[in-house]
């Protein structure tokens, strides 16, 4: 029996922003800091989509952007990597560019010590692939191996090219373990990626030391996975030949040399137990959003994990996109430094222009999941890079006239961000409204999902493609800044209400 068209989301980048009094958190579950990657496998979702999602803390500013494909000259090179400032220190490279690259939609940011902005974590690309980024620590012997003036590419770089260049889940794999051994991964500490395309997924981790580490496992539509971080575990000795596994020529020798693992003694290869650590971001030196009560060395807890995915395996094999979205904006899985969400949805039985991010600017808890569609050509200006915290603009006096037209704009990220502090401040007074409002705008949105859609698969088989871009971007655009709208109404009432019943708590002395 044909599955009926619910509408689940796998986020690529997705974070999240959920504040005190939910289920979970009063379960005594603590917050969770740094990001988490949901996976869903298409037998497990009530339309039979493929889900992917993030959570996500970072620094600075957030704003989408919609890439167009390009063709690029035959010598053209991109540079990669980071600079001398970065918690391991490095020098940029420039690597060679492919003659053409990808149309792709991202969430972009600024900020990360060393590392040169714009900096991305993945998205959704022309060819329903999409990518998100999860925090992955190497144990502490191997980060220490990390060269000073290390070279190759950083996490965003491999997202960034993956999605410039890939057309399946397993092709961008290959791309990013391929740059990783010929240019080299630089590292702030470990990282890995949850990739998926309409079909299937993969977990990929890039491990510090610059040794050209690296190890991926598939995730099958019968598979369900939440990440935070690692996963993969035990990973057989034949990995090369088995279809399931990839990764470097060297990941068991070199765990050999160093004593780390002793093939006559029978054990299984657990690449968990060998080159991942249990370390907090603290031990890093200065990383996202410290937290002073945890320690370097900090197990980070499993039962948020445990919730998750026990939560996920009660809504199978009829997973929606409004159940991924519930989760995400319940703590631990947001939290102060959550800073946008994403959603996949990622469908065998759509053209490519309608794969579909859901995006929701700000911390999720209080911001509103709007389908940004891969056939559009541009978002709303409100929702582009604006100055408000993006690196370097505090050293700016004033902006060059060419960029004012943009930066007259509402900015859709302070917004939310805004409405988040002041929900924040007084949540039992406010959240329920703002809960059930957002609820309900994006409850719209799923409901009017088929006929969106309906009407530009129409156009697309009538051979009208560029004019079902057009549409899909008008409809985005228009629901996009329907939500900030709203938000701005909420934003103020609220302010005028804290004001009037509260009083506004100035900053500290």
């Amino acid at each position: 029996m044909k599955k009926s068209r619910c509408y689940f989301v796998a986020g690529l980048s997705v974070l999240l922003l959920l504040c005190g009094g939910s289920a979970v958190f009063a379960q005594g579950l603590s917050p969770v800091k740094h990001c988490t990657g949901v996976y869903v496998g298409k037998n497990l979702t009530a339309d039979g989509s493929v889900l992917i999602g993030q959570t996500g803390d970072e620094n600075s500013s957030h704003w989408i952007e919609a890439i167009d494909r390009q063709e690029h000259a035959k010598n053209a090179t991109i540079e990669v990597g980071v600079d001398s400032k970065a918690n391991y220190p490095g020098k940029r490279i420039r690597i060679p560019q492919v003659a053409e690259t990808n149309k792709y939609i991202t969430v972009r940011y600024t900020e990360y010590k060393g590392f040169a902005p714009p900096l991305e974590n993945g998205g959704i690309n022309e060819h329903q692939v999409s990518i998100v980024d999860v925090w992955s620590p190497s144990r502490e012997e191997l980060a220490a191996m990390t060269p000073e003036g290390q070279t190759g590419l950083t996490y965003s770089d491999e997202a960034r090219v993956a999605m410039e260049r890939a057309t399946s889940a397993e092709e961008a794999v290959k791309i990013i373990g391929r740059m990783v051994e010929e240019y080299g991964h630089a590292t702030y500490g470990g990282n890995s990626h949850l990739i998926a395309d309409v079909n299937e997924g993969w977990f990929i981790e890039e491990f510090a030391g610059g040794q050209g580490l690296w190890v991926a496992k598939r995730l099958g539509p019968d598979d369900f996975k939440v990440i935070r971080p690692g996963w993969i575990k035990e990973v057989p000795l034949d990995y090369k030949d088995n279809p399931d596994y990839m990764g470097s020529d060297n990941l068991v020798t070199f765990a050999v040399e160093q004593g780390w693992y002793d093939p006559d003694s029978g054990k299984p290869f657990n690449v968990s137990k060998i080159y991942e650590s249990d370390r907090d971001m603290e031990s890093f030196g200065e990383g996202i959003n410290p937290d002073p009560e945890k320690k370097p060395g900090h197990q980070i807890k499993t039962e948020e994990i445990e919730y998750a995915e026990k939560y996920l395996s009660e809504k199978a094999p009829e997973i929606t996109v409004q159940d991924v979205i519930k989760l995400f904006k319940e703590r631990p899985f947001t939290n102060r430094g959550t800073k946008y969400g994403q959603i996949a949805q990622l469908r065998a039985d759509m053209p490519d222009e309608l794969g579909v991010l859901w995006i929701a600017v700000g911390p999720p808890e209080d911001s509103i999941f709007v389908p940004y569609y891969s056939g559009i050509s541009e978002v709303p200006m409100e929702f582009r890079q604006h100055r408000y915290l993006t690196k370097g603009e505090a050293m700016r006096f004033s902006l060059p006239k060419e960029r004012q037209g943009q930066e007259t704009t509402r900015y859709a990220y302070r917004t939310f961000d805004r409405l988040f502090m002041l929900v924040d401040e007084h949540y039992d007074a406010f959240y329920p409204e703002l809960s059930e409002a957002f609820r309900s705008f994006e409850g719209q949105l799923f409901d009017r999902q088929d006929e969106i859609e309906s009407i530009a698969l129409n156009l697309i088989e009538n051979g009208k493609t560029d004019l079902a871009k057009q549409y899909l971007t008008y409809y985005t655009n228009t629901e996009a800044s329907k939500a900030l709208d709203l938000a701005q109404l909420m934003a103020e009432s609220m302010t005028s209400r804290t004001k009037l019943l509260f009083g506004i708590r100035p900053l500290p002395n």
